[in-house]
């Protein structure tokens, strides 16, 4: 269903405009002058790489969809204003609208097979998160002398701004990574006020795994982690453009294979969202685009902030799940060893791990009320457990696919050795699958090589296990979030005590 079916006219009968970008108008976007470094050098736009040209491609490919049909409802929504925006800005006030803004996060999910840790929709969510709790963020007060912005108007005033721009952000939260014996080294490059200008604020320092961000056009950021007290100077969330003055963005190693041939690569040849060390030099940010400043207890609110965008992660790690229980089922249907029962449990781990990870979403929907901002947040008890659940199981997994194809992860030979007459026959004759040839086995495996095995799934499974947190912490987590005061209760009256 999309912006031009009867069911998306409005109550008067005519029908809506919208906010809408297509593929070319995105790309048009990131060829703005951004300073980007890949394997040591400065290359003239995001198109210059492969790797990142290709994973522009694909982000394209999602402008796109929204004008499709098959794709629109997942993509789409009806604004308070009556035009067609895109789902990833919009704010969930009752349980109906979370159900649909799921739509989106499993749209980009399968669109990207999971490997995009945080798609275009995924910073959104944060913004979305600062929104849920307006009247918090409404009373705090700038507490760096000379420049007092109005927060809570500028968190409305973002939000709105991204849903009628269709803007793509990134998000980096976390500072790099050096000498954690002292605090000190964290302080050495965490990102702090510098100069309060009439326009806004100076800020100087580094982010780490900012994803996609060389792909976005903005970068959302904040503080956490790594220092036992944030001085108020960087106490800071905010955002600004991807090409402002005095960002450098310095690209880890590419690890896909861009160009490649669908057949030997399916996923891999997708390009990927490269993570970044983004400096930042006098970098200007501007008054509006400041959603704290010097506050040190706006800082804590990382958790109730980031219940969105880990609810989207949860997400994300469900539908990839998925994937892998459809690629367990026909490695069993083309080995013809679907009748073995020891065979039978092992796919049963990864159907018990999706079903696991789609039961805590369902829970943390059903049990979600709304903020103090009056928009509708998932359980974050149900979201911390089921995060905690995925990334501890999630190798697991990996190795229970890789053991159901056996040898047939090792023993891939590519499409150019199928095509070739002297080996090819060889291949085919020896190779085949049951009900299909060797070819169509083999590109079975090869989706399961990009998704287990490859370069590119060896950063995904790292990133997964760094971007949920270490477990401990979120056992911690566990026990700040989910309130016990019924359950001691409860054994209280049973056991009889005062």
């Amino acid at each position: 269903m999309n912006a031009q079916t009867p069911k998306r006219e409005l109550a008067e009968g005519h029908k809506p405009g919208h906010k809408l970008k297509t593929g070319d108008e995105f790309k048009a976007t990131l060829d703005d002058g951004r300073a980007l470094w890949v394997a040591g050098k400065r290359i003239a736009n995001v198109f210059a790489d492969p790797a990142l040209s290709a994973g522009v491609d694909l982000l394209a490919s999602m402008f796109d969809d929204q004008f499709d049909p098959a794709f629109a409802d997942a993509t789409t929504f009806i604004d308070e204003t009556g035009a067609v925006a895109s789902r990833s800005w919009q704010v969930p006030r009752t349980k109906e609208d979370l159900a649909d803004r799921r739509k989106m996060i499993e749209y980009t999910s399968l669109k990207t097979a999971g490997t995009f840790g945080r798609p275009p929709d995924l910073a959104p969510a944060i913004a979305v998160g600062l929104l849920a709790h307006l009247p918090t963020f409404k009373a705090k007060k700038s507490l760096i002398e000379g420049c007092s912005p109005d927060f809570a108007e500028n968190i409305e005033r973002y939000v709105a701004y991204g849903r009628d721009h269709n803007l793509t952000a990134s998000e980096s939260l976390t500072g790099p990574q050096n000498d954690r014996s002292s605090p000190k080294g964290a302080e050495a490059s965490l990102l702090k006020v510098t100069k309060v200008e009439p326009d806004g604020i100076r800020v100087s320092g580094a982010k780490t795994v900012g994803s996609v961000s060389a792909q976005a056009n903005e970068i959302f950021f904040t503080n956490l982690g790594g220092i036992r007290e944030t001085p108020a100077e960087a106490c800071i969330w905010a955002s600004v453009p991807i090409n402002s003055d005095g960002i450098k963005l310095i690209s880890r190693e590419m690890v896909s294979h861009p160009g490649a041939d669908p057949f030997d690569h399916p996923v891999a040849r997708l390009g990927e969202e490269a993570d970044q060390l983004i400096i930042f030099e006098n970098v200007l940010v501007r008054k509006e685009r400041i959603f704290n400043l010097g506050d040190p207890t706006a800082m804590s609110y990382y958790g109730p902030v980031c219940v969105f965008a880990h609810w989207h992660v949860l997400t994300r790690l469900a539908v990839k799940a998925e994937l892998f229980v459809g690629a367990g089922q026909l490695v069993l249907d083309v080995l013809g060893t679907s009748h073995i029962p020891a065979v039978q449990g092992m796919l049963g781990e990864i159907i018990q791990y999706a079903q696991t990870l789609r039961a805590f979403i369902t829970a943390a929907e059903a049990l979600a009320k709304p903020t103090d901002g009056e928009v509708m947040a998932p359980d974050v008890g149900m979201l911390t457990a089921g995060r905690l659940y995925s990334i501890e199981e999630y190798p697991r997994i990996i190795h229970i696919l890789q053991e159901l194809c056996g040898q047939g992860l090792v023993m891939r030979f590519g499409k150019a050795a199928f095509d070739n007459p002297e080996i090819g026959h060889h291949l085919a004759e020896l190779l085949p699958g049951k009900g299909v040839s060797a070819a169509v086995k083999e590109q079975l495996m090869n989706f399961i090589w990009d998704m287990t095995s490859s370069s590119l799934a060896g950063r995904v499974a790292l990133f997964e296990n760094v971007n949920a947190s270490p477990a401990p912490r979120l056992r911690e987590r566990l026990y700040n979030e989910v309130k016990r005061d019924a359950f001691i209760a409860q054994v209280k009256t049973l056991a009889g005590m005062p």
